[in-house]
């Protein structure tokens, strides 16, 4: 018996697999409820392009935070550091909503789940206080996020097969380090060339 695992990517098919990596159905809880928020964002549900809307909500969690932040603290270092520790702790409780929903909702990797590409979207924004603030920095660590998301390079894809909401996160944890080093490369060459 199998059954399909899901993905909010729009280009990645759903597979079958095994049932038994499907947990058992029970009773939702508050709990549930408040995972399913948080896994979803708001737009896990909407049925056009939801990994794409949930890497939006990660750019726009991101600047909201950090504009905030600029405005309390001066140098760059802590600014910086912050911003670690809020994408550190959208990952985490990433992770845990994740789980909560794949068991709720009985599906793995459900396609409603789109905190894993709000995660992904604000570490490929994380550098962005050493970049030039232009809306082209900000557009491009967007869709370098979301190509890496869907091509899903080496090893990205296999980190998919960790269990729960840890597989679930991890693919777009990796695939937004992939776009912060593209970015950034991208930037320093504009920096190098044009601006230099």
């Amino acid at each position: 018996m199998s059954t399909i695992k899901e993905s909010s990517d729009e280009l990645n098919p759903a597979v079958a697999v095994p049932a038994t990596e499907v947990p058992a159905p029970k009773r939702r809880t508050a709990s549930d409820y408040v995972a399913l928020a948080i896994a979803t964002c708001g737009v896990g549900y909407l049925p056009l392009a939801p990994g794409t809307l949930g890497a939006l909500v990660g750019v726009g969690l991101y600047l909201s935070v950090a504009n905030w932040v600029y405005g309390l603290l001066e140098d760059l270092r802590p600014q910086l550091a912050f911003m670690l520790v809020i994408t550190f702790g959208v990952t985490m409780v990433g992770i845990w909503a994740a789980t909560r929903t794949e068991k709720a909702t009985q599906r793995k990797d459900p396609s409603i789940v789109v905190i894993d590409e709000v995660a992904g979207q604000m570490i490929a924004l994380l550098l962005s206080d050493f970049w030039l603030h232009t809306w082209w920095s900000i557009l491009s660590a967007f869709l370098l996020f979301r190509l890496f998301d869907i091509w899903k390079p080496y090893p990205i894809r296999r980190l998919e097969a960790l269990e729960s909401g840890l597989g679930i996160m991890a693919d777009d944890v990796l695939a937004g380090v992939y776009a912060l080093i593209a970015n950034t490369a991208l930037i320093s060459i504009y920096l190098l060339l044009v601006a230099g």
